[in-house]
């Protein structure tokens, strides 16, 4: 058992629930925007089991990120199949991985076929004392909820049609990041762009209420990926939050630690509602926008350099749940 625990941590992007117990969820964020940036899907799979079993599921959430339209697509449980040795997961006749995805998904609410596949995927660095982006928190057994990169950046093929709408993804650009655990957080600030002037450079960026040991903290984790390098920001590598401030139309985050200091402005754009997991059922309602864009600014703290600056578009951004205790704590 501690080998197969040891050889699931090291491998955040494979389905983590076969020896769960409930409440339990696990879902996959791919985000895929074609080479004109006219067609833009965040596609969800993922599973639920609550608090009992009233309520299980398994799912395909499917955002068109330039309309709006968020669509919610079920599946009894027992159409979730997930590989134990590698990443490899159906969700009826869906098929994911980290090389490609294929939809088939045909009723009252929409029709989508067509299969997407990724070539040259950066996944998030894994080590012994840091497997994935949550640092050595990846090796605990008790966080609510977990979270894996996949990718952080890579180049898309293929095609989807969507409602009888074509869409070519020759030439595009895709991310993929994943959760699970328990439920989301109480409240959190997430925000992702893979669409700088310089191709290949990436910012993922989150900040959550954590709750721990009856208490909670503010956690966040940071990846800028730019020049085959990754500058991490997190509560596991002593960075500080300078300024965290949320007004009606922009998001403001500067962090920085003994050698960076990291600047971030999002921009704030209607979105639309997507389901996330409570540990009772995925009736949570979550605000997401695929039509952000976020001002960047990494500079050095030892010379004064400045390292990147750069605006990303088709930015993804969700700011949920009780903002007040996230901004001041």
């Amino acid at each position: 058992m501690l080998g197969q625990y040891v050889d699931l941590v090291m491998h955040p992007e494979r389905y983590h629930g076969h020896h769960k117990k409930r409440p339990f969820f696990e879902g996959w964020y791919y985000k895929i925007v074609d080479a004109t940036e006219d067609s833009r899907y965040a596609i969800i799979p993922g599973i639920f089991r609550g608090v009992d079993s009233s309520g299980d599921h398994s799912f395909v959430q499917v955002l068109d990120g330039i309309s709006g339209k968020a669509t919610y697509h079920t599946y009894p449980t027992d159409a979730f199949r997930a590989s134990e040795d590698h990443f490899d997961v159906w969700v009826g006749p869906n098929h994911f991985n980290a090389e490609q995805l294929s939809l088939n998904i045909d009723d009252e609410q929409r029709n989508i076929q067509g299969e997407v596949h990724f070539s040259g995927i950066t996944p998030w660095p894994v080590t012994i004392t840091s497997p994935g982006i949550m640092g050595w928190f990846g090796w605990l057994t008790f966080m609510e909820c977990y979270h894996g990169v996949v990718s952080l950046d890579h180049a898309l093929s293929g095609s989807l049609t969507v409602d009888d709408n074509y869409a070519d993804f020759d030439g595009g650009r895709g991310y993929i990041e994943k959760d699970w655990g328990q439920a989301f957080p109480s409240a959190y600030i997430w925000m992702q762009t893979n669409h700088f002037q310089q191709l290949g450079t990436c910012l993922t960026a989150s900040v959550a209420m954590i709750p721990w040991r009856g208490l909670s903290f503010r956690g966040a984790i940071i990846g800028l990926w730019h020049e085959n390098a990754l500058y991490r920001f997190a509560n596991y590598t002593n960075a500080k939050t300078e300024k965290l401030a949320l007004t009606d139309h922009h998001v403001e985050w500067v962090v920085r630690d003994s050698k960076f200091r990291l600047e971030m402005r999002a921009v704030r754009t209607e979105g639309s509602l997507l389901h996330a997991p409570v540990r009772t059922d995925m009736s949570k309602r979550v605000n997401e926008t695929m039509q952000s864009s976020v001002e960047v600014c990494l500079s050095s703290l030892t010379d004064g350099r400045l390292i990147f600056q750069g605006m990303g578009r088709n930015a993804g951004l969700e700011v949920h749940g009780d903002l007040e205790t996230l901004l001041k704590t």
